[in-house]
């Protein structure tokens, strides 16, 4: 089992953009220091759910101050950004860090991010398909060309290519966000490992890893290749010395923050929009997951192991906004909750 911590480098009220920033580093630090396996990234523009608008720079820079740990993105917005530049930053943090970078992808939302970057509100509702399956030539070939109906240019060297990594082979993972039957089985044809939302229980997990299982087979992956994929399963956690402590913490900081930052949201095409009660969200992630002391803790990770399949976790850790008592939570999971794991 491998277990992460889910880093969004939120701005909870009353925080600076800085401060939620250095909580993120420091987060990703005290990690690695702690035996955690992976650290995974968020990524959001103009609003403070989150701060970090760019998890492939983010990652750069805790790549490069870490050793071990591997650093993913959670995810890298694809609509965005052009396939292609995704691809050569990711190309570049593969082989720079020894193959410890995955590059996760989703399509995100009908945000106004859309009309900012230029892309239109047509990257979001139709052409992740084509956008995904560009980045993925990018990382598995040598040469590049397109024509498509979005993305149209000449065959290109790929520079540098990932697949030279020294002492290892291949091009870095890519996992996909999936919230959908449709995204399900997007990411199933392609065999890639999905990365499913803290928003789910076990039960809707389990489902929609055997969905994937099935378009995956379907699609002519052998069933081995199918039963080891690697999916990621996100949550909360955190730890005190009960489980009323643990709520308490969780429901005293976040609805505040998911209140501001996903209220600040804006969709592109004026849609309306319905957001959950900040309260009873909170209240709910506390009881899917791992929220309490660590015996509790390992019994939970343990438990949705079991009926999912799934033996990778992305963590949200610094749901208490605070940076000290997120330093410590993430030294008790590695000291009480991995160790009894394990």
């Amino acid at each position: 089992m491998r277990v992460g911590a889910f880093v969004l480098a939120a701005q909870f009220p009353g925080q600076g953009q800085g401060e939620a920033l250095h909580r993120a580093v420091r987060t990703t630090e005290v990690a690695e220091e702690s035996g955690l396996d992976s650290v995974w990234l968020a990524e959001h523009h103009f609003v403070p759910y989150g701060t970090c608008p760019s998890a492939v720079t983010l990652a750069g820079l805790l790549l490069g101050r870490t050793r071990r740990i591997r650093v993913g993105t959670a995810v890298s917005v694809l609509p965005n950004i052009h396939p292609v530049a995704l691809g050569e930053q990711a190309a570049l943090l593969h082989l720079l860090s020894g193959g410890r970078f995955s590059l996760g992808v989703g399509r995100g939302g009908p945000w106004v991010d859309l009309e900012v970057f230029g892309s239109g509100l047509r990257a979001y509702e139709r052409d992740f398909p084509e956008s995904l399956d560009l980045l993925l030539r990018w990382l598995r070939e040598p040469r590049v060309s397109a024509d498509g109906e979005r993305y149209r240019f000449r065959e290109v060297p790929v520079v540098p290519r990932p697949d030279e990594l020294i002492g290892g082979a291949g091009g870095p993972e890519v996992v996909v966000a999936c919230t959908s039957a449709k995204s399900v089985r997007l990411a199933a044809e392609r065999a890639l490992p999905m990365l499913l939302g803290m928003h789910c229980g076990d039960e809707e997990k389990a489902e929609m890893v055997a969905l994937w299982r099935t378009h995956a087979i379907a699609a002519g992956h052998p069933p081995e290749e199918a039963d080891a994929a690697a999916h990621v399963s996100a949550g909360v956690a955190q730890i005190a010395d009960s489980r009323t402590e643990a709520t308490e913490t969780l429901v005293k900081a976040m609805p505040g923050w998911l209140r501001l930052g996903l209220g600040a949201h804006v969709t592109v095409d004026g849609r309306p929009r319905s957001m959950r009660d900040p309260v009873a969200y909170t209240e709910l992630l506390c009881g899917l997951h791992p929220v309490g002391p660590p015996r509790l803790a390992a019994d939970r990770l343990a438990a949705t192991a079991e009926r999912t399949g799934i033996t990778r976790f992305a963590l949200l850790v610094e749901g208490s906004g605070d940076l000290a008592a997120t330093e410590e939570n993430v030294r008790r999971m590695g000291a009480e909750v991995l160790s009894q794991l394990r």
